[in-house]
C-alpha cells in the first residue's frame, strides 16, 4: 500500500499490439495523467547529444538528409541483434525513466489527477513493475496483435516475435498482474473494465 497523500501508480503490461495504448488513452479520459514512454524516447532521438551518441554508435547511416535520427533506418539496424538493442538502451534507457521520475513526482502533486499510468513497453524488463502500486495486463489474442501492429505499419508477424523474443514472456506479465483486462471485443467491454479498475485503486488509496 502507498503512503497516504500518494498518487497510485499504474502499469500497464501486455504483447505488442494489444492494445496498451488504447487502455492508457481510456485512463486519461478518467482523470488519470499517462506517461507515454515511446513518446519520451521519440522526443529524446531528436536532442543533439542524443543524436550524436546514437551516431558514434551505429554509423551516418541512421540519419536523415536533415541530419535527425530516422528511426525506421535504426530500428532495422538494432532489432533482431541483442548487442545493438543493449546499446541503444543503454544511452536511451536512463533519459527516459529520468524524465518519468520528473513527471511521477510533478503529477503526484496535482491534486486533480487520479492516479499515474506508466504506457511503458518495457515496464518489466527495466525493473519499473516494482515502482507500481497496481500492474494490469492488457490480454489479447496473437492474431488480433498482428493484424493491429499490421495496420500500424511497422511488423510483419516475423518481426513481431523477433522484437517480443527480446521481452519478458507474457505469460510472467500475466503472472505477475493484479488485473488483466480482456481486450478481444469491442471498445465498450475494454473502458468499462478500466473504468471498475480506476474506480477500485482510487477507492483502495
Amino acid at each position: 500500500m502507498r503512503n497516504a497523500g500518494k498518487k497510485a501508480v499504474i502499469g500497464i503490461l501486455g504483447g505488442i499490439g494489444s492494445g496498451k495504448s488504447t487502455v492508457a488513452g481510456q485512463f486519461a479520459k478518467l482523470g488519470c495523467k499517462v506517461i507515454d514512454a515511446d513518446a519520451i524516447a521519440h522526443e529524446l532521438l531528436e536532442r543533439a547529444d542524443v543524436i550524436k551518441k546514437v551516431k558514434a554508435s551505429f554509423g551516418q547511416a541512421i540519419l536523415n538528409s536533415q541530419g535527425k535520427i530516422d528511426r525506421g533506418k535504426l530500428a532495422k539496424i538494432v532489432f533482431g541483434d541483442s548487442a545493438k538493442i543493449s546499446i541503444l538502451n543503454a544511452i536511451i534507457h536512463p533519459l527516459v525513466l529520468a524524465r518519468t521520475e520528473e513527471l511521477v513526482k510533478e503529477y503526484g502533486g496535482q491534486n486533480e489527477v487520479k492516479a499515474i499510468v506508466l504506457d511503458m513497453p518495457l515496464l518489466m524488463e527495466v525493473g519499473w513493475e516494482k515502482r507500481c502500486d497496481r500492474l494490469i495486463f492488457v490480454d489479447c489474442r496473437a492474431d488480433l496483435r498482428l493484424k493491429r501492429a499490421e495496420k500500424m505499419g511497422i511488423f510483419s508477424e516475423e518481426v513481431l516475435k523477433i522484437r517480443e523474443n527480446f521481452q519478458i514472456s507474457l505469460d510472467k506479465k500475466k503472472d505477475i498482474a493484479d488485473n488483466t483486462i480482456d481486450n478481444n471485443s469491442g471498445f465498450e467491454a475494454l473502458a468499462k473494465q478500466v473504468a471498475d479498475i480506476l474506480s477500485d485503486v482510487v477507492s483502495n488509496g
